[in-house]
């Protein structure tokens, strides 16, 4: 385990050259036959993204803007990892180690890092504050490209318990939506000692015996999401899971391919119907700015192929690495009505045996963070403050 070094984002200008090359010289495919996404991207969409990421969107205000948290970078298991760390005025609070997913990044959690940290200058009570800790998942962003197998979603969270004791924290919260809450379970499924508590904005559990012999409304939800995603939304992780090094060579030669392959889920995963953009539109739920800053996490750090691994490595695969099947540690769950699969409670309770905290929100989707950062915020002050 290597020293914790200053990391600043700084690309290359010849890097970002590049990008505006590859940019204006996109070829494009022909347009979808249907009026509508259920074919993705659609063309015009997909050009609008182009023009603008070419002639609106400035990378170096961003670099600017990313670089005021304050981010590090240590060897782990022979793996770079980078981490946001955000200390709290108060030496007393407690740490909060929030990973991300697929396809996100840290960028997801720029929106409430700081009111997280500092609640008092967000119109909150300074007794909620958190020490927050973000890391790159490794292959993703600017955290180290694993290069043997071996990084499955077990491997992860021994090595975060690892990063947090290397910070210096002996006590610690974990929350993660998508892969981040896979990685966060496995955290509380090995129950090193250190995590103390967790939250979940995306519970994995399956359908209980009464559900499937006699599904209630809630229930119902819970099966349409799965079936849908099943049938039409899951052909990326079928993928991702069997093909990664073949996808990759795609979403690293093209910045408009790796844009789609990412951008399609914002606007399947998110709560965006109705807004300024008619229909269901990504940009009715996160910002063209914010869509992205995200894809650039990825084509700066070339971490197209390297991010799908995860799914190779993990699919299928127990995430507590042949421990406990259920998680006994104080849990919390937020669940967003537009996330992939609403769980309901009593199917989660068969994975988290201790839920001390449970919460159905009227508005957001499966970037909880990203979509909704002040009900986020609550949902975590509200969460923890049971448990600290």
């Amino acid at each position: 385990m290597s020293q914790i070094a200053e990391f600043r984002i700084d690309i290359p200008r010849a890097e970002l050259d590049d990008l505006r090359r590859r940019l204006a010289n996109t070829r494009w495919p022909d347009a979808e036959t249907p009026d509508d996404w259920s074919q993705g991207l659609p063309l015009a969409y997909a050009k609008e993204l182009r023009d603008y990421w070419l002639e609106g969107y400035d990378w170096r205000a961003r670099e600017a803007y990313f670089n005021r948290f304050p981010q590090f970078k240590t060897r782990i298991e022979g793996l770079d990892i980078h981490f946001i760390h955000r200390r709290a005025a108060r030496a007393d609070a407690p740490a909060l180690l929030i990973t991300h997913g697929w396809p996100g990044s840290v960028v997801e959690f720029h929106k409430v890092i700081e009111p997280l940290a500092d609640p008092a200058g967000h119109g909150g009570d300074e007794a909620d504050a958190f020490h927050v800790i973000c890391p790159s998942l490794p292959g993703y962003g600017f955290s180290g490209k694993p290069a043997s197998p071996g990084w499955g979603v077990g491997k992860i969270a021994e090595v975060w318990d690892a990063l947090m004791e290397h910070i210096g924290y002996s006590r610690y919260f974990a929350q993660g939506g998508d892969w981040g809450a896979a990685v966060t379970t496995a955290i509380a499924m090995r129950n090193a000692g250190a995590c103390a508590g967790i939250h979940v904005n995306m519970p994995s559990a399956g359908p209980t015996p009464e559900a499937r012999e006699n599904p209630s409304d809630r229930d119902k939800r819970a099966f349409d999401g799965g079936r849908y995603y099943q049938e039409w939304g899951s052909g990326y992780s079928k993928q991702q899971s069997t093909r990664p090094q073949t996808l990759g060579y795609g979403l690293a030669d093209s910045p408009m391919g790796q844009a789609a392959w990412v951008i399609e889920k914002f606007q399947e995963w998110t709560d965006c119907e109705g807004g300024a953009r008619p229909g269901k539109h990504p940009e009715n739920a996160v910002s063209r700015e914010e869509l992205i800053d995200n894809v650039m996490f990825y084509w700066l750090t070339d971490t197209g192929a390297s991010s799908a691994r995860l799914y190779w490595e993990s699919f299928n695969r127990a995430f507590g690495s042949g421990g406990p099947s259920r998680v006994e540690l104080p849990t919390g769950c937020s669940i967003f009505p537009h996330e992939i699969v609403p769980t309901p409670r009593a199917w989660a309770e068969q994975r988290y045996a201790n839920i001390v905290y449970w919460n159905e929100l009227e508005k957001g989707g499966h970037f909880a963070a990203f979509e909704q950062p002040a009900l986020f915020v609550d949902e975590m002050r509200a969460c923890f403050r049971l448990l600290r």
